[in-house]
């Protein structure tokens, strides 16, 4: 994971290890740095991925992930809130059915021009 935006980024990951769905958090990455989150090759084709940088900033998307504030790692990703975590929002990375590794590259959203 590389954090190519100007500020401090939070990261949770979550992906499934073959028999359930594991999300943990958080990762902090300082402006301009990587970090790997998961040692050794690739176990899935698909990964998902929340950030949040210190503005307020968010990477998100429609696969829902239990999370929560501090420190976490959760197994499943059902009944967050019955459990006592969030739910939130991660975007979906697809690696590619043979990729060994994977590099996700945070960029800050592309400012809109008005014309």
């Amino acid at each position: 994971m590389c954090n190519n935006t100007a500020n401090r980024v939070s990261v949770a990951l979550a992906y499934t290890d073959g028999r359930g769905w594991l999300s943990e958090g958080w990762w902090n990455l300082r402006s301009s740095a990587c970090e790997t989150l998961l040692r050794g090759p690739l176990a899935a084709q698909y990964y998902y991925i929340y950030a949040m940088d210190e503005r307020g900033g968010e990477w998100k998307g429609k696969a829902f992930m239990c999370t929560r504030d501090r420190e976490f790692r959760v197994d499943g990703r059902e009944d967050c809130f019955a459990r006592g975590f969030d739910r939130t929002g991660f975007f979906e990375i697809d690696t590619g059915r043979d990729a060994k590794n994977w590099t996700v590259q945070l960029t800050d959203p592309t400012p809109t021009t008005t014309r």
